[in-house]
């Protein structure tokens, strides 16, 4: 297994304002920047208002602990007095938002992996409301939405009971509800994960493991479903808490 990541982080300044990344790095989606003197694959971009970072491939957990270690220090050098923010959602002040830029979402549309079909377009009832994820890229040769399904059990299901901070539950409403996947020409992109986890390397090697049983335990999950949507969607921690006392999670 080998695992890449494309994370999205809030940048802050010295007295705690959300600053948006608009014009600080100058490439996009399309056209983002191979950070000099790191090995191909180690990206920088701005995605709306954040910062995303590109994550290649690692081989083991160390490695992908110091391949996110690695891209957010260098990032630094594009961020003169910015810190990162761990909100994973938080509400921009009307003047960081004035950029045609900062009113582009959703892209590229995602799945459900549990139905096969393409999620909605994200819609916040409040407009300046911004949401940051930490998406797992997967290299399998496993279905898509079969991997999906397992993840939602493996990573979703114990991130109820870890990623707690009130932004989160705002980040849920639009991008964070279970079995939201891209499927890849390597594997496949789960995108239900915030980017909580980014920030310790604890949760960076919890990523891997998960991710890991979720490749390797290939258990039919699809008597869950209803249970995943209770816990994932719903927030519902008892819910979370019986599953992961069933399936032996490991939770933080």
């Amino acid at each position: 297994m080998r695992l890449g990541s494309d994370p999205e982080v809030f940048l802050q300044d010295n007295n705690g304002k959300h600053i948006s990344v608009i014009g600080l790095i100058q490439a996009d989606k399309w056209n983002p920047l191979q950070i000099p003197d790191m090995p191909k694959g180690f990206t920088l971009q701005e995605d709306n208002v954040a910062l995303e970072y590109g994550v290649p491939p690692a081989s083991s957990a160390q490695e992908f602990i110091q391949n996110i270690r690695s891209v957010m220090a260098r990032s630094q050098a594009w961020l003169p007095g910015l810190q990162f923010s761990k909100l994973s959602a938080t509400v921009f002040s009307d003047d960081q938002l004035d950029n045609p830029a900062a009113q582009v979402f959703g892209c590229e549309p995602d799945f459900d992996a549990w139905t096969g079909q393409m999620n909605p377009p994200p819609n916040s009832g409040i407009p300046n409301l911004r949401s940051a994820g930490g998406h797992v890229h997967i290299e399998t040769d496993q279905s898509p939405y079969l991997i999906g399904q397992r993840c939602d059990l493996f990573l979703a299901v114990p991130a109820t009971l870890m990623d707690t901070n009130p932004a989160a539950l705002e980040r849920r409403r639009l991008y964070g509800k279970r079995g939201a996947i891209r499927p890849k020409p390597y594997g496949v992109e789960y995108r239900t994960l915030s980017n909580f986890w980014i920030f310790e390397d604890k949760l960076i090697e919890w990523v891997w493991n998960s991710t890991k049983r979720a490749v390797e335990e290939q258990i039919d999950v699809s008597h869950l479903s209803e249970r995943i949507i209770e816990a994932v969607n719903n927030n519902n921690k008892k819910v979370a808490e019986e599953l992961v006392k069933e399936y032996s999670l490991e939770v933080f």
